[in-house]
């Protein structure tokens, strides 16, 4: 069998993301390699190689390497082959490990771990487009493309590379400096599409890798006279360009547009340089420019980075939340620009910054810079140390954008305390509901000589702005989009479960990482797998996956289970490696009582059901009655039976 994308029944095991690559190809990665990479990789030693591990009992534990911590809460199980981060929520396979440690898709890995251990991947997978498909083959455009800008400003010759050259050296950008970030120069007139020619590229990978353009058939170089700066994603491959325009032209900055290897919303320049800096201090800083970022580098700031063109994203947050210690600093401008990018900012502003988060809090905070100065500029007149200072005193982003709210008005007024206090009472809103907002409402009474009860009223008749989506706020329990209301004292967005709900969705759970963790034990209760009445999505779709990977291969390995149902969605991992953290009861009995335990729930639901029916008897005859009736009689007999006969276990 073979894998072509799309997790089937018959191929959930072996499965990876469906793919385009080129005109109507498909990454194509068969079960047997995926299978004899995985059998060739150990968990332990993959993990082990970023951060020290030490046995505990049967498990290996460890500081996580996917986010800073210093007491170990990372196990990694070597009988399975799996892993789990008690402290962060992540887990997985070894595949899920390096997707997330590295930034990598799956058959990314797949290639990676391949490469590892000497395994040579089958022809079939070559030429189906992944590792080895479309997307390296933009890479490898980018890649000779770097090279040959890095070419023409080291040696290239004539008044426009000079001024080039003469351009880098007034912002402090010469020395060792081209070098380190491999800067170039475009000539522009072809020089690029023939050289690219001449090492065997063809045109439609020149135009999707969006360094050519194709005028009316004829192929022409997107960048023309322009400071050339290399943009690689995080493991360090060129995938795009930035040009800064030598002289008077227009635009002044010049980047890639999208493409299949390219997505400005995901990707920060600097990060590949910057990723050791973050995970050792912690904290990530995010400033607008090129130039900005080698500066703050070589002057020793090396945990900076800078967005794309675009504002800061969701998705940015999540990547760069995986190498700091979820402090995160906006540095902005001081100038009318960096300003709109700090009204911009506060759109991130929700309940990922409360308290009430725990460990999925982010702590987003700003700065901006004086005089009107760009960071490039600051440290060249003030210093390195003075820029950290600044960073280390960088305030919250919540009262960030309070500050900058009251700032706006005439507090020394009425009229101005009432606009300051409106305004700033809409930074709260997004988190209202929390102690956090409640606190800072109490500052602001202060502020603008209000009274603190008529202040917490303003805020709590506020309509909460809709969130900005993140891509790592999805969580296992969230329920489907027609969910009920949330109840009173709910965050924004979110439901608040009662205890037999929680209870319920944690039983689920557990019931499902035994099955993952324990094929025999799934095995033994694959009806239960089907018939149960799954509360949450996710549950009912890893269920399904884990009933797929047995009926292919009843002797297939835990790791198995959860790299299929991770394909099928990312957040399968997590919960399918949580359990057992500090010892469980045995597997049979546990999963037994689990099984048991939500029989009787999906039975009590059918009765209450039925009961509301028979409540409600318009449309109902006499028979249909009587039916639904001696129904509910006969359920509730035989419900009253079970719970008589079960019994909880240990640890259960």
């Amino acid at each position: 069998m073979r894998y072509t994308g799309k997790a089937t029944a018959a191929g959930a095991r072996g499965a990876c993301r469906n793919r385009r690559s080129g005109k109507g190809r498909r990454a194509i990665i068969s079960d047997d390699d995926i299978q004899k990479v995985r059998e060739a990789t150990d968990v332990v030693a993959l993990i082990g190689e970023r951060s020290p591990v030490r046995r505990r009992g049967r498990d290996f534990w460890c500081c996580c390497p996917l986010h800073n911590e210093k007491t170990p809460s990372l196990k990694i199980d070597p009988s399975t082959q799996l892993w789990h981060c008690f402290g962060c929520g992540a887990g997985g396979d070894a595949f899920g490990f390096l997707m997330k440690a590295d930034d990598l898709t799956f058959p990314e890995a797949v290639q990676k771990l391949a490469d590892r251990a000497h395994i040579e991947l089958s022809e079939e997978a070559r030429r189906g487009g992944a590792p080895r498909g479309r997307r390296e083959r933009l890479k490898a455009v980018c890649a000779e493309t770097a090279e040959f800008y890095h070419l023409q400003l080291m040696r290239g010759k004539g008044p426009e590379v000079e001024a080039a050259r003469k351009y880098l050296g007034s912002r402090g950008l010469g020395g060792r400096v081209p070098n380190d970030w491999q800067l170039g120069f475009a000539p522009g007139r072809e020089a690029l599409t023939r050289h690219l020619a001449a090492k065997g590229f063809k045109p439609d990978e020149m135009v999707e890798a969006n360094v050519a353009l194709d005028r009316n058939g004829r192929l022409r170089d997107r960048f023309f006279n322009r400071v050339m700066f290399p943009i690689k994603d995080v493991q360090g491959d060129c995938i795009a360009f930035g040009g800064r325009v030598v002289g008077k032209g227009e635009p002044k900055y010049l980047n890639s547009q999208e493409t299949p290897i390219f997505r400005k919303s995901q990707v920060l320049y600097g990060l590949d340089h910057a990723k050791a800096a973050m995970a050792a201090t912690g904290t990530a800083v995010v400033v607008e420019g090129y130039t900005d970022v080698i500066m703050l580098h070589e002057a020793g700031l090396r945990n900076v980075v800078a967005t794309l063109g675009t504002a800061l994203t969701a998705r940015h947050l999540r990547v760069l939340s995986r190498h700091a210690q979820h402090r995160i600093v906006y540095l902005f401008d001081g100038d009318a620009a960096g300003q709109r990018a700090a009204d911009r900012a506060l759109q991130f502003i929700d309940d990922s910054m409360t308290p009430e988060a725990g460990r999925l809090k982010i702590d987003l905070a700003a700065v901006t810079l004086p005089d009107d100065l760009d960071p490039a500029d600051f440290v060249a007149q003030r210093g390195a140390d003075e820029l950290r200072r600044l960073i280390d005193s960088a305030q919250p982003l919540v009262q960030y954008g309070i500050d900058r709210r009251l700032d706006a008005h005439d507090l020394s007024t009425p009229e101005g305390r009432s606009a300051a206090l409106h305004d700033a009472l809409l930074v709260l809103a997004p988190i209202k509901e929390s102690l956090l907002a409640k606190d800072y409402a109490r500052q602001l009474a202060l502020r603008v000589r209000a009274r603190e009860e008529d202040v917490l009223d303003a805020l709590a008749r506020l309509a909460p702005p809709r969130q900005v989506a993140r891509a790592d706020e999805e969580d296992a329990d969230r329920p489907p989009q027609d969910a009920p209301a949330p109840r009173d004292g709910a965050a924004p967005g979110q439901r608040r479960f009662s205890p037999a709900e929680s209870s319920r969705l944690r039983f689920e759970r557990e019931l499902l990482s035994l099955a993952a963790r324990h094929p025999r034990v799934g095995l033994a209760h694959a009806d239960a797998l089907a018939s149960t009445q799954w509360r949450a999505p996710l549950h009912a779709t890893v269920a399904q996956s884990i009933l797929d990977a047995l009926a292919a291969d009843p002797s297939v390995s835990p790791a198995a289970i959860v790299g299929a149902a991770a394909q099928r969605d990312p957040r399968a991992a997590s919960l399918l490696t949580s359990g057992g953290r500090s010892g469980e009861a045995d597997p049979a009995q546990t999963a037994a009582f689990l099984a048991e335990e939500l029989a009787i729930g999906d039975a009590e639901e059918a009765i209450a059901d039925l009961r509301a029916r028979l409540a409600d008897p318009r449309g109902l005859d006499p028979d249909e009655a009587d039916f639904i009736f001696q129904s509910i009689a006969g359920m509730q007999k035989d419900l009253t039976r079970r719970k008589m006969a079960h019994r909880p276990v240990s640890n259960a």
